[in-house]
Parts: structure tokens; C-alpha cells; sequence
């Protein structure tokens, strides 16, 4: 029943955008006509074609992700763009308004008076018509050359972010760990395996101690994709590559991805720790688990474990931090935000995550978030670039 009314609610929200596009995009840009008529029915097209893609590319109808998420991005512009113009389209509309209710009224003249003018014609219409395609023009051409920026941005080759993390009970003799953090690779219908191969490249150039990789590693199963993930395999490190599960591997088949990554040369770690030198490496399972009855489980990964040595937790939400927290753990290391993705949806973001993009700290615990090297949905990042991560650690 939850599943049918979130269905039912996410294609009545499809349908208003739509019909909202229309109005403002079709219906006050025409007159009656052949023309309003083919807007309207190719905002119809549109409004099927965003379910159609959501759903046809989970059951391999992967030639809809093209046309349908790219729509996907030009509709969110348009929805912020036009949004943004309704204060000023309102105060223009009622500058016209008054304008046109001050205008002298001609005095009526009787039968045997002189001869009156004609009164002068109502260019309100004309007005408020030229206004409407005024700021429908400007909002299309701003969400083509944001949705075009974004497009180039996303598909172009991630950006390497280094951060440097002091870990007070870090030993001196592990000052200057290196850990190489990748997550959200989102191999699917619209990133294959040159994707991954580039960023197997970059991230053996960078000659870590560590790679991590911390989840939404794909949006496919292992027969659709398993290719793609391939060049994993190559991943070098000096002390092991780690990988844990995010929200996707659960939509995809999770526990054939962990055998096929195990099978590539990464070590999973499903709510489980390992001792390496100095420093505790833990990992857990991602909430999107607990529907397989696979969620995390702090108490059994931190079962045991000696409070003096410092411990770095591999979990794809940073949200999961309020619970590292009360273990006392050192730091956390997350994906799953991609920073946002499209400005302004990092706001969204915030109000679902403690910590969007960056390093920061939840309860005691730092965090450090990577945008992630891929994308899910629109080919599209603005105002955050696809990103592969070099964390440093520090004695204090």
C-alpha cells in the first residue's frame, strides 16, 4: 500500500509540473490555435516521458535515459527559473493593470454634439502576451545553458580533491596515511567502462596506502554491468582496497555486486573491522539494507574494539555518522549526497544529511563527504563537480 501511494503521489507531482510548464510555457504565450494545441500536446509527450524513463531504465529499457533524464534536468531549470520570474511577472502584470485603469476614459458625446474620436485600442493583451514569451525565452535559454554546462561538467574527468584530517590518536608512525575515497561510480545506462577505467587510472596515480570505495558503485545487475566494472580489478593500493555498499547496490542485486567485487579484488567490509598497523578500518552496511534484512550494525562491526587506537569508518551516508558518533569513532568517510548534484537541490540535501560536501563534524565525529565521481538520473552537476578524493591523515 506505502509503495502504491508513493506512486500514485510522484505521478500527481509529475503531472502539476507539467501542467504548470504548460500555463506558463504554452497556454499564456499563444493565442487559440494549432500552435497551442502542439505545445500542449508535446507537454503531454514530456509528462510520460519522465515515469516512462524512471521506470523503463530499472527494467533495461536503457534507451530511454537520454531523452528522458536530460528532459529531466531542463525541467528542474525551467521549474527554478520560472518559479524565481513569478514576483516580477506579478509586479509587471500589475503595473500593467494600473496603467491600464489610469488611462483617460473618451467622454461620451450626445447626437447633435461634434463628432467623437474613437477610443483607443487595448494593447494590454499584446502586452501581457509579450511579456509571457519574454520570460518564457529567458527561462528556456537559462536552463539550456545551465543544463548545457552541467552536461559538460558531469561527463567531463573527475576533479582529485586532497584534504588533509588530523586524527589525534593517530600514531606518529602513520602520519601521512594515504587513503584514496571514490564513491557514487553509478555505472549504468548512461556511464560504462571507460568511466571506470579513468578512474581506476587516476586513482592508482595517486600511489595510496588505501582505496576505498563507498558505495553506489552501479544502477544495474552484474550481468548488465559486470563488464563495465571490470577494470577494478587493476585498483593498486599498499595495504588493500575496501569496498561498502550503498543505497543502489540494494537496487541492483546487492549481494551479487558483493561477490563480484570481492571477486575483482576488493575486500568488503559488511559491518566488520580489521586492524591494520596503527589504525582500526571499519565498514558498514548502508540503511538501505535494513528492507534485505542486510542493514548496518555498529554494535557488531565495533564489538571489542580498543578505544585507544584510532578508527576510520567506511559508511556511504554521512547521516550514519549520528550513530558512528556514539562509538567513538575518529572518522567517517561518505558519499551518497553527490554535493547536491544540481544547485539548488543541495538544499533538499541538507535537510536529509548533516553534511553535504566537505569535512565537518557530527557529534564529536569528523566526516569527510565526496561528491562522488558519477551521477544518477540527469547527466547533469552544476555547482558540484564530479570528484576522487586523496585524504591525508595527520598525527596532532
Amino acid at each position: 500500500m506505502g509503495v502504491i501511494v508513493f506512486v500514485v503521489f510522484a505521478f500527481a507531482v509529475i503531472g502539476l509540473i507539467h501542467f504548470y510548464l504548460w500555463k506558463r510555457l504554452i497556454r499564456d504565450t499563444t493565442r487559440p490555435g494549432r500552435w497551442r494545441r502542439a505545445g500542449g500536446v508535446a507537454a503531454l509527450v514530456l509528462g510520460v516521458l519522465v515515469p516512462a524513463t524512471l521506470v523503463g531504465t530499472r527494467m533495461g529499457q536503457w534507451w530511454l535515459a537520454w531523452p528522458g533524464y536530460l528532459w529531466l534536468a531542463v525541467m528542474f531549470y525551467l521549474i527554478v527559473v520560472l518559479v524565481v520570474l513569478e514576483i516580477p511577472m506579478l509586479v509587471a502584470k500589475l503595473w500593467l493593470r494600473r496603467g491600464r485603469a489610469s488611462a483617460p476614459v473618451p467622454a461620451l458625446v450626445g447626437a447633435g454634439g461634434p463628432a467623437a474620436e474613437p477610443p483607443a485600442p487595448d494593447h494590454q493583451p499584446d502586452r501581457r502576451l509579450l511579456l509571457a514569451r519574454g520570460a518564457a525565452i529567458f527561462a528556456g535559454l537559462t536552463a539550456a545553458g545551465v543544463s548545457g554546462y552541467g552536461i559538460r561538467s558531469a561527463l567531463g574527468p573527475p576533479q582529485l580533491d586532497r584534504v588533509s584530517i588530523p586524527l589525534a590518536k593517530l600514531p606518529r608512525t602513520m602520519d601521512g596515511m594515504r587513503i584514496a575515497l571514490v564513491s557514487d561510480i553509478h555505472l549504468g545506462p548512461l556511464r560504462g567502462r571507460g568511466h571506470t577505467e579513468r578512474i581506476v587510472n587516476m586513482i592508482n596515480e595517486m600511489d595510496a596506502d588505501l582505496v576505498t570505495v563507498v558505495g553506489d558503485l552501479v544502477d544495474g545487475s552484474v550481468e548488465e554491468l559486470g563488464a563495465a566494472a571490470a577494470p577494478l580489478e587493476r585498483l593498486r593500493s599498499r595495504r588493500g582496497t575496501y569496498f561498502v555498499t550503498g543505497n543502489h547496490e540494494y537496487f541492483s542485486g546487492h549481494q551479487e555486486w558483493v561477490d563480484e567485487v570481492a571477486r575483482l579484488g576488493l575486500r568488503p567490509l559488511r559491518n566488520e573491522r580489521l586492524e591494520i598497523e596503527g589504525l582500526d578500518l571499519a565498514g558498514v552496511n548502508d540503511i538501505a539494507g535494513e528492507e534485505y534484512e542486510d542493514g548496518p550494525d555498529f554494535p557488531k562491526t565495533f564489538d571489542g574494539r580498543d578505544p585507544s587506537r584510532p578508527v576510520v569508518l567506511l559508511a556511504h551516508q554521512p547521516v550514519q555518522a549520528e550513530n558512528a558518533a556514539k562509538y567513538g569513532v575518529d572518522l567517517q568517510l561518505s558519499g551518497h549526497t553527490h554535493g547536491g548534484q544540481m544547485v539548488p537541490w543541495h538544499l533538499l540535501v541538507r535537510l536529509e544529511q548533516p553534511i553535504v560536501s566537505g569535512l565537518g563534524t557530527v557529534d564529536g565525529t569528523k566526516v569527510y563527504v565526496t561528491n562522488g565521481a558519477g551521477f544518477w538520473g540527469p547527466p547533469v552537476r552544476v555547482g558540484a563537480p564530479p570528484q576522487v578524493t586523496l585524504v591525508e591523515l595527520h598525527s596532532q
